[in-house]
């Protein structure tokens, strides 16, 4: 997904499977142990941001708790907040921040917490999201994080449960490759962004039916996506997008609408670009077939 200006005048996209498991070890290395002294839900209005409990209650129930661990359920967060609770973060795109005690604050922000210690963390979503606070367990009866097929981030994204994924959707007719990448979260985590990536190096074109991928090729694909996500990951993130910390990521894409202007990295052919599911798309015609 291209970078959007936000409603903050910050360029924001999606946080993806990738950035989620940054952000996820970040807070589990910097924030864990912490106990919460003041929490509060947003201070300025934004009619896509959602909380399930009224601000008094949020605060109420996240005041004296201790940040614990944290888990990714696809583009879901899921925040330990010791004992009991978890917060949950979801579908987000802005601006997720850990500041050390004296830090500037934010001035507008749709989540914050303060921390006996001085240091604080704080959110503020450009397009849309939830922060949400639940009794532990109650977070995975949560829309879109219930029955959560699984992500490229777990051991049981398998290669061969993703060959019985595939066979599945074929059954039910015709899909391409994009589709499966990209709608109703059928690889949770994934977006149109890191889906050009994982094509290109899969070898596929977008628009290839998965009914007619051979062997060799699903195997292709299935290394493609475990492996994209976790390069992106080990480089802290896409380059358009900023951890816990504020620090662009160091992954840059490549396919993108900047390989338009460029010949293939891998065969010299022309880089083709189109509109396609609601995204646009960029693939060598050469070399994914």
């Amino acid at each position: 997904m291209a970078a959007r200006a936000s409603l903050f005048g910050y360029n924001a996209p999606m946080f993806e499977i990738s950035e989620c498991l940054v952000l996820a070890s970040q807070i589990s290395t910097r924030v864990k142990g912490r106990t919460i002294a003041k929490a509060a839900t947003k201070n300025v209005e934004h009619k896509f941001v959602w909380h399930n409990l009224p601000p008094e209650e949020f605060s109420r129930l996240a005041k004296g708790r201790k940040v614990g661990e944290s888990v990714v359920h696809g583009r879901w967060l899921a925040v330990s907040i010791e004992p009991g609770y978890v917060l949950l973060f979801g579908e987000c795109g802005g601006a997720l921040r850990f500041e050390e005690a004296g830090a500037m604050r934010p001035d507008r922000y749709h989540l914050l917490l303060d921390f006996e210690d001085g240091s604080f963390l704080w959110a503020r979503t450009a397009m849309w999201g939830a922060y949400e606070l639940y009794e532990k367990g109650q977070e995975l009866e949560r829309q879109y994080v219930k029955d959560q097929r699984p992500s490229p981030a777990e051991a049981r994204f398998t290669l061969e449960y993703f060959k019985g994924l595939v066979a599945e959707l074929a059954r039910l007719g015709r899909r391409s490759a994009k589709s499966l990448l990209t709608q109703e979260q059928l690889i949770p985590g994934l977006g149109n962004a890191v889906a050009q990536d994982i094509l290109f190096e899969a070898r596929i074109a977008p628009k290839r039916d998965i009914g007619d991928l051979g062997a060799k090729e699903i195997r292709a694909f299935h290394e493609a996506i475990v492996g994209v996500v976790e390069r992106i990951a080990a480089a802290g993130g896409r380059y358009d997008e900023t951890d816990l910390l504020g620090k662009a990521g160091g992954y840059v894409r490549v396919m993108d609408k900047a390989a338009v202007k460029r010949p293939c990295p891998r065969c010299g052919g022309k880089v083709a670009q189109a509109q396609y599911l609601g995204g646009a798309i960029y693939w060598c015609p050469d070399c994914q077939v």
